[in-house]
């Protein structure tokens, strides 16, 4: 028996919930799986698995045995990997789907010299706002801003965010400078669509307080937002690589800066770890720590 053979099957049974599943996964029959399996549990000592004719249970020793048996196969594939990269190199082409105004101002550097580490990787980059589904749509990492929930994908933070309030000098002459919260409620509110999703912050509610469930401008991309607060529209909760440079130059005012705004994050998200192909597994090592806990783009702004 090669143990890790029937380690392998064993794994794959749990994850699958039957034999068959498993075997078909595993391009064994049925029958050799269940060997595997049973040789498994003849070496140990132990039962692993309680079978019915429509299912399989695992045994408390199983379960203990499952999540050791589960790591030991992820470092060992992934050790077999990056062997397999020094050897070969790595090709193939990585699909990337990113948010629209982070990617057009800041992403083509990271991609391109990604591409000079790893010539062999074609990249197909897909820009859009919209959350989508990485298993449904084929997506092998998909770029997300938020918060992240839990959920079943994994997620590899890349950079902090940080979200400021904004507006013209023209516009602050006009209007007056907010020194309160409660002083937001009177001025003009310039909101990004997916902020509720991502924002509990009280200076976006209080910018919302007063406009029954409008802002003054709504529009699901910053860069319109931002354009329209230095045209002198109003206020705007804008992430820094988006307003960053226009504060910097002058044509925005950093509001209230001693209230600072819970920053958001940059991940990496892709679908699972076991088995996961070289060019994900290196576009995530490349793209880790590549902007830095202070990004390029917060330089300078206090």
């Amino acid at each position: 028996m090669d143990r890790i053979d029937a380690m392998r099957t064993f794994v794959t049974v749990v994850n699958e919930g039957a034999f068959a599943r498993a075997a078909e996964r595993l391009d064994m029959s049925p029958q050799l799986a269940s060997k595997y399996v049973s040789q498994l549990e003849q070496h140990l000592g132990v039962r692993l698995l309680n079978r019915t004719t429509r299912k399989v249970n695992l045994t408390e020793a199983g379960t203990r045995y499952f999540q050791r048996a589960s790591q030991l196969l992820d470092e060992i594939d992934d050790l077999e990997n990056q062997l397999g990269d020094l050897q070969e190199g790595v090709r193939g082409l990585l699909k990337i789907n990113a948010p629209v105004s982070f990617a057009t101002s800041h992403l083509a550097p990271l991609v391109c010299d990604f591409q000079k580490a790893y010539p062999g990787i074609g990249i197909d980059l897909q820009l859009n706002d919209r959350k989508v589904d990485i298993v449904e749509e084929g997506v092998d990492i998909a770029l997300r801003i938020g918060r992240l929930k839990s959920s079943s994908l994994i997620a590899k933070r890349l950079a902090p965010i940080r979200l400021v309030m904004c507006a013209s000098p023209d516009y602050l002459q006009r209007h007056g400078h907010p020194t309160t919260l409660e002083q937001l409620k009177q001025h003009r509110y310039l909101k990004y669509s997916y902020l509720d999703a991502i924002d509990s912050e009280a200076a976006h509610h209080h910018l919302m307080q007063g406009r029954s469930v409008f802002a003054d401008l709504i529009s699901n991309n910053g860069d319109v937002l931002s354009q329209a607060a230095i045209a002198g529209a109003g206020i705007a909760i804008q992430p820094t690589f988006i307003c960053g440079s226009a504060i910097a130059e002058g044509r925005l005012v950093h509001v209230m800066p001693e209230t600072k705004l819970e920053p958001l994050g940059l991940y990496a998200v892709y679908a699972h770890r076991q088995l996961l192909p070289s060019k994900v597994r290196c576009f995530i090592e490349f793209a880790d720590g590549y902007f830095g806990e202070q990004p390029y783009w917060d330089k300078g702004l206090g």
